[in-house]
């Protein structure tokens, strides 16, 4: 695959940021991709390996070595092909995807891994540039009708191969817009919505119908004092999906985060990572609002080392926040992994993001014991400083800080779906809160509820967007199968 050599004489090349102080102006997107010339020479450096670990180490088994190849050679046109027969979006994942393929490439073992990714990004642009991307409505229709619920990267797959399966394809979403976490999760400057919106018409025009505002659930709604992101209009219950509907796709998120129960936790000025991310994806859409969380001039702690937490740092800089400091429980990890103990497996190691970049100061092996106010509202946290011993966290004697803060987001993850929208279909749920449906192929993302499946994160909890594209091509395929016998949808 590539050249023979490619490898031995070309270098990995990351893809370009624009510069700190233009891009924290604005909420674009500031990646610099890959040119043709620059993609070919990555392309070269796949290897010949026999056993390409990248293809499992990806989720939606994407079939790079093939793809690789035929960007070295020139076929842009065959590369999305390939890519497109195993990955609905790539223009999704070829942005917010951390790469677990690059981490499993087997020239990752001693050198740096092929930019698969930004490969995947170069092709799927080029194809919209160059209106490779077209609908693929049915060739026949079956007269079924399959409702699916939930519109994040999950919903999106499923429907989009039920459709083209030749099925009467409904697709519902809470909020105003389609897109689940990618609309209002994923900041603008990680991932512009307009590629969602492109995706979205393309679908219509294979004939998927689409119903925004309209919240799936029993009596209760969402329940009381839920925090879960929710501009629904309208209300459809279960038994009027079920009476209406051959079949039934549940891909909502897991939309519960996690919360930090200690004193003070009620003082304003704490929030959610999912209050304050949505807001300002809808101001950006120009949308107004009253009241929006910013972080203008203030001093802020962003709880939580992940992606959602490096998200909050980026826009926190781009409010202008007097500064932004981000927790860690876990200490700070090496900066180069240990490839022979890890390879091909996702490594740990210090990851910085480009918000990181544009500034932040981290603290690792730390946990807020108390938030403490005046007048009602948050004015900063007090800590203890974590060691960490045989897994298990102790605190360091006399290692108590108190820090300022103005604004305190908490993003340590989500901890399962929204319970009333499984307890109104009476889905059977796991020890963890998330949908009981098992993905074997007796299973087949059925859920014990007659015609109801389940797929993504509401079924295997918070997880990566190519995750969800692959559960939802799979229950896809699965329900096919259900209303027709037999599928020739990939699996």
């Amino acid at each position: 695959m590539g050249k023979v050599t490619g490898f031995l004489e070309y270098g990995r090349l990351e893809e370009g940021y624009a510069p700190v102080e233009a891009r924290v102006k604005h909420y674009k997107e500031f990646v610099i991709g890959l040119s043709a010339d620059q993609a070919k020479v990555q392309g070269a450096r796949c290897m010949d390996c026999g056993t390409p670990f990248c293809n499992s180490g990806c989720p939606v088994n994407n079939i790079i070595p093939d793809f690789n190849d035929l960007v070295y050679r020139g076929d842009w046109r065959n590369a999305i092909t390939v890519l497109h027969s195993t990955n609905n979006f790539p223009e999704f994942t070829g942005r917010i995807c951390p790469a677990p393929c690059e981490a499993a490439c087997v020239l990752n073992v001693n050198d740096d891994a092929v930019g698969i990714k930004s490969i995947e990004h170069a092709i799927i642009d080029r194809a919209w540039e160059e209106g490779w991307v077209e609908p693929q409505p049915p060739k026949a229709l079956t007269g079924k009708k399959v409702a699916v619920v939930g519109s994040g990267p999950a919903g999106m797959a499923a429907a989009q191969q039920l459709v083209r399966a030749g099925h009467d394809v409904t697709l519902f979403e809470k909020n105003d817009r389609v897109g689940g976490l990618l609309r209002y999760g994923i900041p603008d400057f990680k991932m512009e919505k307009s590629h969602i919106d492109r995706r979205v018409e393309q679908m219509k025009a294979e004939g998927l119908k689409v119903r925004t505002g309209v919240l799936v659930a029993g009596d209760k709604g969402l329940g009381d004092g839920s925090k879960v992101t929710n501009w629904a209009k309208d209300t459809v219950s279960p038994e009027q999906l079920k009476a209406e509907f051959d079949a039934i796709v549940l891909t909502g998120g897991a939309e519960q985060s996690r919360d930090l129960p200690v004193p003070g936790r009620d003082l304003d000025g704490i929030h959610f990572a999912m209050e304050f991310l949505p807001q300002q994806n809808k101001v950006n859409a120009g949308d107004k609002l009253k009241g929006q969380l910013r972080a203008d001039g203030k001093h802020v702690i962003v709880i939580g080392g992940g992606d959602t937490g490096s998200d909050c740092v980026g826009t926190s800089n781009r409010h202008g926040a007097a500064s932004v400091t981000q927790f860690e429980l876990l200490p700070q990890p090496p900066e180069q992994e240990d490839r022979p103990l890890t390879w091909p497996y996702w490594p740990i190691k210090l990851r910085t993001s480009s918000s990181h970049e544009e500034g932040c100061t981290r603290e690792f092996a730390i946990a807020t014991k108390e938030f403490i106010g005046e007048k009602g509202r948050v004015t900063g946290l007090k800590t203890v400083r974590l060691e960490w011993q045989g897994g298990k966290m102790t605190e360091v004697p006399g290692s108590e800080q108190t820090l300022k803060a103005d604004l305190v987001l908490l993003a340590m993850g989500f901890v399962s779906p929204v319970a009333t929208v499984l307890d109104a279909f009476g889905v059977d749920k796991d020890n963890r809160g998330n949908a009981r449906a098992s993905t074997d192929a007796s299973g087949g993302y059925k859920t014990n509820v007659d015609k109801v499946f389940a797929a993504g994160d509401i079924r295997r909890g918070q997880s990566l967007v190519v995750w969800a594209i692959r559960e939802g091509r799979q229950a896809a395929r699965a329900v096919d199968e259900y209303l027709m016998g037999s599928s020739s949808l990939p699996r």
